[in-house]
């Protein structure tokens, strides 16, 4: 898979790209050291998997991952960062980043990386939990007014849960198909680019 690096620690660039390669799944096609560049290299490379620090001088990792998902819907983007802050966790999270890991967990990058490309969303432990305070839940409205039914919503609390989808199938007694097939529904329904935001959507309206 073809991973782009953008770290404005040029040593740590060069360690990432040590590490990814050495995996021998991993080419990295470049690196770069801030956000404009991030945009740049995107669309001059358009990889698998851009993984990006957060904090960086210049334009920083989150005001070029919401461009760059603005323009590509389906970019793959995994934040890898120091900073276990809980605004830049909220803002990954809404802008439909694909996943948020510490640099201190190192043998979780090339993991999550795999994941990542494979369609999940991977962040750090405990995040999904904290995610109802992150987001200062209120009181919420009724999703029928959205179109969704009763089964839909049992979905949605299972993807809020944090729930793959085979273990929602388990769970709920239905093939992963049916599941998957919920979920693209579910999101239609609510102009919503992937699970992340469904189940911050479901956190932010449920009752």
């Amino acid at each position: 898979m073809r991973v782009l690096v953008v770290d404005d620690d040029k040593l740590v660039s060069i360690s990432l790209k040590t590490i990814l390669e050495a995996d021998g799944r991993i080419e990295v096609v470049d690196i770069g050291t801030d956000g404009t560049e991030a945009i740049e290299l995107y669309e001059k490379h358009k990889p698998d998997v851009l993984l990006m620090d957060i904090r960086m001088s210049g334009m920083s990792g989150l005001v070029a991952g919401e461009e760059i998902l603005n323009r590509h819907k389906d970019a793959r983007i995994l934040y890898l960062t120091t900073f276990m802050d809980d605004e830049y966790i909220v803002k990954a999270l809404t802008i439909g980043a694909k996943g948020y890991i510490l640099k201190q967990d190192f043998e979780s990058i090339v993991p999550a990386i795999c994941s990542v490309y494979s369609g999940q969303n991977v962040y750090g432990s405990g995040i999904m939990e904290r995610l109802p305070e992150l987001l200062n839940v209120k009181p919420g409205i009724d999703l029928a007014g959205y179109g969704i039914s009763g089964k839909e919503e049992e979905i949605m609390a299972e993807v809020a849960g944090g729930y793959s989808n085979r273990e929602i199938a388990t769970r709920l007694f239905l093939s992963e198909g049916t599941v998957r097939n919920y979920i693209s529904v579910i999101l239609e329904k609510l102009q919503l680019r992937d699970r992340t935001q469904l189940a911050i959507f479901y956190l932010n309206n449920k009752k």
